[in-house]
């Protein structure tokens, strides 16, 4: 895979780490889909069409950055990766549809169902959705010390555990939990805390699950590695959703890549909304102080994450 630099990357300046995770990502990503002239061909595109070409890939990046703080492999980390942004695709598309948010532009051309039509979006997420746990399924995600009983019992432990952290993550507990709430929710109030349950899950647990599928990648978590990073997590959820809320208010639609103020003009409840603007930034700004304080468990090992959560703090898109 010619996007990943050799030697150390720890000492790559941000911007070049990150191109070469989304980069990689990019290359696993086509390489895992079905190809475009496969049966059912339509299908296939529609696939592709819907996950490459497009998107930041915060959740790959978040996945690797966890896993390169725990030491695990590439290999290993670009199937967690692909997995979680098929999972992150698959929720895209099927939340443009009419039926839920009913929208026309997604990074920056026609969402899927304009694209191809309502039954083929339909389908490409589930597909998605399918590609994404078998991913894991196949996937050499366990240890490798030991014996050979010893590596294939900790191989499938870890496994399952990754299957099971994923499951948890898109369901009526996380992301389509979040999705239901936020339908309901529209032309609604909603007080802070319920604000941030909402986007707990429906935005929060897959980035979550991103970071805690990266660690696994690698050496084993103490309790108190795990607790810290997992509380690292959760405040880098919601601290993407308040961007993203600061963003859809003051960000042109052509930088954003998807229309701009829909959810303000939809009735939907955000932080903004909720808080005002000025509020909404000092929220912001508060999540990723403590974002950082959770890292500093790790010292200089959380390079990576500690970049991701400056990156994910003042980005205009």
């Amino acid at each position: 895979m010619n996007a990943w630099p050799a030697g150390n990357n720890q000492a790559l300046p941000f911007a070049d780490w990150m191109r070469a995770v989304q980069l990689r990502t990019e290359a696993s990503l086509s390489r895992l889909l079905p190809p475009a002239e496969a049966i059912p061909a339509r299908l296939h595109q529609a696939m592709r069409y819907a996950s490459l070409d497009g998107g930041k890939r915060i959740r790959p990046l978040l996945a690797f950055a966890a896993g390169e703080l725990n030491n695990g492999s590439p290999e290993r980390l670009e199937i967690v990766a692909c997995a979680v942004e098929m999972i992150h695709a698959y929720s895209l598309v099927h939340d443009d549809l009419p039926c839920m948010d009913d929208d026309i532009l997604r990074r920056g051309r026609p969402t899927c169902h304009v694209e191809y039509d309502e039954s083929t979006a339909l389908l490409v997420g589930d597909s998605l959705q399918a590609l994404a746990f078998e991913l894991l399924a196949r996937a050499e995600s366990g240890t490798e010390s030991g014996n050979e009983s010893a590596r294939d019992a900790g191989r499938t432990a870890r496994q399952l555990e990754m299957i099971r952290l994923l499951a948890h993550a898109s369901g009526s507990c996380g992301m389509a939990g979040g999705q239901a709430i936020d339908l309901g929710a529209t032309g609604q109030s909603l007080n802070l805390p319920e604000l941030e349950l909402m986007h707990a899950l429906k935005t929060g647990a897959l980035i979550r699950a991103a970071v805690m599928l990266g660690a696994l990648c690698g050496d084993a978590l103490s309790d108190e590695a795990g607790a810290a990073l997992d509380r690292f997590a959760k405040r880098a959820g919601l601290l993407f959703q308040v961007v993203d809320d600061i963003l859809d208010c003051t960000a042109s639609t052509a930088t954003l890549g998807k229309t701009a103020g829909k959810d303000a003009e939809a009735g939907k409840p955000t932080y903004v909304s909720l808080l005002g603007l000025q509020a909404a930034r000092e929220f912001a700004d508060d999540l990723s102080a403590q974002a950082l304080a959770a890292l500093a468990f790790f010292g200089d090992r959380s390079q990576r994450l500690i970049e991701l959560t400056h990156f994910i703090t003042h980005r205009k898109f």
